[in-house]
């Protein structure tokens, strides 16, 4: 298994490691629950640095990139962030990712640990015909996320930059503890935060730092656990749950992914999708009855078996059980009620609106 270079860290705060897409990471540190509600109410520490960084160059790295992508990226400027995916001929997901734009020439893709190698490949066999380079620098990148109510407050004793400039889903590249480094105003709790990036050995130092800084505002190391049920309550994707190469962008619920104004890979097929209609969609979903879902537990609308959970958990924060879901599209609205088999016996779900959860801004 591959580590990264925070794992001595994790294992002197007494991570409970687990395998995670090739890795060794920290699950917990005292409990998901304890973790969870520390980063919605003060702040939490997560170490992303398994995530994947391709950076794409060149005089054509835009034309290639609005090629290639669902989203928008010939109209981003300099120091912006923004969530895209990579679709497939059939418009179904290689992976969903961040692209970071460096310079007109330059950009940064943060992609699933799981799919770095296979979105790697995918971009270079898509090259053809377009003048960039590709570099897989994931090994050499330690990312450091912080989020919570007091996330800003931390990172901010540590550098002079005002914080406060970079909004949401931008960015900065300043010298950080001495280190270059990115930090953007991105994360995936649904809180405010920052995601750092730096030389995969400045990682430690960077993390010392930040625990310090955090100990008066209830600061917590918290791992892949949190982070599940975090993004969950606050309806993003996981990739390889709640979306694949099984499950186009509309069916997802991803066509706010979309750019319909472009030419892309994948926009034929998603025309004639919508086109025709939907027979499927990913919903959000909380129990009637006490249970717990989990993916891959199996499903049954109107009696008869249709797929399984995509998402499913306890909702620290909310007190719920809750989840995502495909259903038939005449399912889809919020009210209607499915059942889950779990443990040979079937509970109650009811169709509610996504996100579950949405902080209040300042």
């Amino acid at each position: 298994m591959k580590r990264t270079p925070l794992y001595e860290v994790h294992k002197k705060l007494g991570g409970k490691m687990v395998e995670f897409a090739g890795f060794e990471m920290p699950v917990m540190y005292t409990s998901i629950i304890d973790e969870h509600l520390a980063v919605r109410t003060k702040a939490g520490i997560f170490d992303v640095s398994h995530m994947g960084e391709i950076f794409v160059r060149g005089n054509d790295a835009t034309k290639f990139l609005q090629w290639i992508t669902s989203n928008e990226v010939e109209k981003m400027k300099k120091g912006r962030a923004k969530y895209n995916s990579f679709p497939t001929e059939k418009g179904t997901v290689v992976d969903d990712l961040l692209a970071y734009k460096l310079a007109d020439d330059e950009y940064m893709l943060v992609v699933n640990a799981a799919n770095t190698d296979k979105d790697f490949q995918w971009l270079m066999d898509h090259t053809k015909g377009f003048d960039v380079k590709l570099e897989n620098a994931s090994a050499e990148i330690a990312q450091i996320a912080i989020q919570g109510p007091e996330a800003q407050a931390i990172v901010q004793k540590l550098t002079d930059y005002d914080l406060s400039s970079i909004k949401y889903y931008r960015f900065a590249e300043i010298e950080f503890l001495g280190e270059d480094a990115i930090i953007s105003r991105t994360g995936y709790t649904g809180e405010d935060g920052f995601e750092i990036y730096s030389k995969a050995d400045a990682g430690e130092k960077i993390w010392n730092a930040l625990m310090e800084a955090g100990q008066e505002h209830g600061l917590k190391p918290a791992g892949l656990g949190a982070r599940d049920t975090l993004r969950l309550e606050v309806g993003m994707h996981l990739y390889g749950n709640d979306m694949d190469e099984t499950t186009t962008l509309l069916e997802a619920d991803l066509e706010w992914i979309i750019k319909w104004e472009k030419d892309f890979i994948g926009k034929e097929a998603l025309q004639r999708q919508k086109k025709e209609g939907l027979k499927r969609k990913l919903v959000g979903f909380e129990m009637v009855d006490k249970a717990v879902p989990r993916h891959g537990y199996k499903v049954f609308v109107d009696g008869k078996e249709y797929g399984i959970v995509a998402s499913g958990s306890y909702a620290p924060y909310l007190k719920k059980n809750i989840g995502n879901v495909y259903l038939p599209i005449e399912k889809t609205e919020p009210g209607n009620e499915f059942e889950i088999e779990i443990r040979g016996k079937r509970f109650k779900a009811r169709v509610v609106p996504r996100p579950f959860y949405k902080r209040e801004k300042k």
